[in-house]
């Protein structure tokens, strides 16, 4: 099998583009295999189990029922315009996860999106750890950082660390970032415990990002208006930013 020069883990069918896709394109670019894999990426349910599912088809204008088969063409879509290989796996977004000993549904309304991970998830992080273990092994890993604290983010990061520890790279998730003041503070604390690194990008590079995420249409027009004030924000943190930046955890009692 061919060696994965950077495996890029984003929980959803955006992630990756939105938080790192200057640095896929770069990668790409220069001969690098990269692989994105998306993994909240299974299809919803026919009807929407909660007015929150129903709402999030809306806002997206896709039809219930459709949601996931349509991002995952976007996905596809942006993965091309990157150069990079898409591995979608099917587990479910947390709107439509239940728990397995009751079937209650775990996250009903936004804001439990944005809060902690539901008990009766932790067999549920074991299980993605044993999934990245049997993945054939890449020379680097970006994983979220946990910006913004959405729970699929947070399992994710839970699950990449189990799996491989201090060598994961975190990129900080767009724009999150941007949107919520001291985001990146909160989960970056205490800050002895984190370095970070930080990407220049290339125009080239910068405008395939831009490019890649215009290709999530369902997602333009509610995340940011659409596709002209998305490559302002875009472009306005990866200048605050300098480039895209990338945090990296210290082992205990290393000094920076």
């Amino acid at each position: 099998m061919t060696e994965i020069d950077l495996l890029v883990l984003s929980p959803h069918l955006d992630d990756a583009a939105l938080s790192c896709g200057g640095l896929i394109a770069q990668r790409t670019r220069l001969g690098q295999r990269v692989r994105v894999l998306t993994i909240f990426a299974g299809d919803e349910p026919a009807e929407p189990p909660s007015p929150l599912a129903a709402n999030l088809a809306r806002w997206w204008g896709l039809a219930p029922g459709s949601v996931m088969r349509a991002r995952r063409a976007e996905d596809r879509a942006a993965g091309e315009v990157l150069g990079a290989d898409v591995e979608q796996w099917n587990e479910l977004e947390a709107p439509y996860r239940r728990d397995p000993r009751d079937g209650r549904l775990l996250y009903t309304t936004l804001a439990a999106l944005f809060r902690r991970v539901d008990p009766a998830e932790e067999a549920f992080v074991a299980t993605l750890g044993e999934r990245f273990a049997s993945l054939p092994e890449p020379l680097e890993v970006l994983a979220p950082l946990g910006v913004g604290g959405h729970v699929d983010h947070q399992l994710v990061r839970q699950a990449a660390t189990s799996r491989w520890g201090l060598a994961l790279r975190h990129y900080e998730e767009f724009p999150y970032a941007a949107w919520k003041r001291l985001a990146v503070w909160r989960v970056t604390r205490p800050r002895r415990r984190w370095r970070t690194e930080t990407a220049p990008l290339a125009e080239e590079d910068l405008t395939m990002r831009c490019r890649a995420i215009a290709r999530y249409r369902s997602q333009l027009e509610p995340m940011f208006g659409g596709e002209a004030p998305m490559e302002r924000r875009v472009r306005r943190y990866v200048r605050r930013v300098g480039g895209e930046r990338f945090w990296i955890r210290q082992p205990e009692g290393v000094k920076r």
